[in-house]
Parts: C-alpha cells; structure tokens; sequence
C-alpha cells in the first residue's frame, strides 16, 4: 500500500514561542508532497525535517491570518533561488493573490516558475483539487474570517485480481485490465465469469481532515467529515477558557474531541496551541475523557492515515 501521512511541521497559534512554530503540515502521499497553512518559519523547519523542497507543488490555504500565511514569500523566493521550474499552485480563500502578488512582484522578480492562485470558496463543501493520487475538498469553517478546512481523499482504488481464479480460467493478459475495471470475462467457450469471482474488492480510500481555526461547529463539520482515518482539529483553549475560544472563534480540546466522537474518526490530533499554557498535557486528558484515541500535535511528528 502506498504511504499515505501527515508531517507536523508546526502546531502552534498566532503569539510566538519557544515550544512551538507557526502552523503548518506536509501530506505525504507516495512521491508526491501537499502542503496544508505556511506559517512564519515553514521553510527553516522543512529544512530540519529533511522535506524535499522540489517535490512540493501544491499548498492549501486554511485562511489570511498570519501564523498561516507568512511563510509563504520566503518559500517561493527560496524556490526561486533553487532554479525551479515547475508551477506552484496556491489554493486559498478570496484574498490570497492581493495579499501575495504585491510581495512577488517587489521581491521575486524573474521568477522561473509561475505562481498560479486558486480561490477556494470558504462557505461551500467542493473539490478543489484533484490529480492521480488524491481528491481534496474544501470543508467551510466557523472563525473570524473566511476560513475553510481541507479533506484529502485518496482516489479509489481497482479491484485485486485473484490470481488462482486467473490461472485457473487462463484469461490473457490484455483482458486483466479490463477485468479489474469491472468487466466480466468470457471464456472461449461462451462462458461468462462474473467479475466479481476472480476480483477482490480494493481497500477503502483513506481519508484525512483539516480542521483549523474554527469555532465550535458541529452541525457544519461532523457530516463532511464522518468516517475520516485521521482528523487534525485545533485545540487552542483549555475548557476553562472557554469564553476565550467563543470571543476569538476557537476551540477548546474537549470541544475537538466531541466533533471527533460525533463524527466517528479513526484518530484525533489536537494542534493550535494557545502560547498561555506551558504544556499541553491538560488539553490531551480533557480530550482523552471524550474521544480516547487523541494525540498532541508536535513538531516533527509523522502519522499514517
């Protein structure tokens, strides 16, 4: 099966601190990387964790609030300076080219890629994007400005051919494709050989979510995200500060770990650390009392879906 993860590269909010760096991940799927937020420090830390710069094609953008945003001049510039050719493609709420394209032209002239901008529309549940490998899909946000989270999908996959069944029944190797698609074989004779005796069924596409910033909003994540192997939601705010999370258009740890429990996911990271706690320990046990299958966010930190 091809390798199918999520790369931390930074977890925290929007106040700087030692512990954490601004948010961002990498997707890795087989070769292929998917950038999800740029925060300030996401090309330094790339470095540190080894991620190949020139693999990297697409980044989806949650939002324009900085600690998801400020990362990206110094990244393309980078890129230029490493004689890249291939397109960059920036997926990314209404805003994103006037906010970028002013910085490209002052600082990134003669660039030997072309920068193209995708807006996505923060208030609809859509594709965004789709290539061989993956399918992703805007996931419309609760928070102070247009946001919107991200779904990766795999593509489906075909069915397994059984190779008894096709020694058996001596079907040529230019009819196996075809089989595998869903056709039935006919053997020589006449006979028809229903598909589904010499296939098996694939394995399900593995699913990831994005979920970060946003309020506390079940009624408007839960159905998009039902079923997910693994679901990264922010935590910014303990319960006690909850009132905090209202004002700013957070979430608390437990309310991350309900939007888990109702959406029944495989697994929960929890990210988007306000920098008032010293440890993030508190966080982890109000979740774990709600969904157990909860871990913290790090730097550094890889998951398979």
């Amino acid at each position: 099966m091809v390798d199918f993860e999520l790369h931390i590269l930074g977890c925290g909010s929007a106040s700087p601190t030692t512990r954490h760096l601004a948010t961002s991940q990498i997707i890795r799927w087989g070769d292929k990387l998917y950038m999800i937020d740029c925060g300030e420090g996401t090309q330094v830390q790339m470095r540190h964790e080894r991620v190949g710069f020139g693999r990297l094609n697409h980044i989806f953008l949650s939002h324009l609030h900085g600690d998801h945003c400020f990362g990206l001049p110094g990244l393309i510039s980078t890129f230029g300076m490493l004689g890249r050719t291939a397109d960059l493609f920036i997926h990314g709420p209404e805003g994103i080219e006037d906010y970028l394209q002013p910085i490209l032209t002052r600082f990134c002239k003669g660039l030997s890629f072309r920068v193209q901008f995708h807006v996505v529309d923060a208030y609809r549940h859509g594709l965004v994007m789709e290539d061989r490998s993956l399918k992703v899909y805007a996931i419309p946000l609760k928070h102070r400005i247009p946001t919107c989270g991200y779904l990766f999908e795999e593509k489906e996959k075909e069915a397994h051919l059984i190779r008894e069944m096709v020694d058996f029944w001596q079907i040529p190797v230019k009819l196996r494709q075809g089989i595998k698609s869903g056709n039935d074989y006919v053997t020589p004779s006449g006979q028809v050989i229903p598909h589904a005796q010499l296939t098996r069924p694939p394995s399900p596409p593995r699913r990831y979510a994005y979920c970060s910033d946003t309020a506390f909003y079940p009624d408007g994540v839960v159905p998009l995200i039902r079923g997910v192997n693994l679901l990264y939601h922010e935590a910014t705010f303990a319960q006690a500060d909850i009132a905090r999370a209202i004002e700013t258009g957070h979430s608390t740890a437990l309310q991350a770990a309900e939007i888990a429990r109702l959406a029944e996911v495989g697994k929960l990271v929890i990210g988007h650390f306000s920098s008032r706690y010293k440890t993030e320990d508190m966080l982890k046990q109000e979740a774990n009392r709600v969904f157990a299958a909860t871990i913290l966010a790090d730097e550094g930190l890889v998951i398979p879906v």
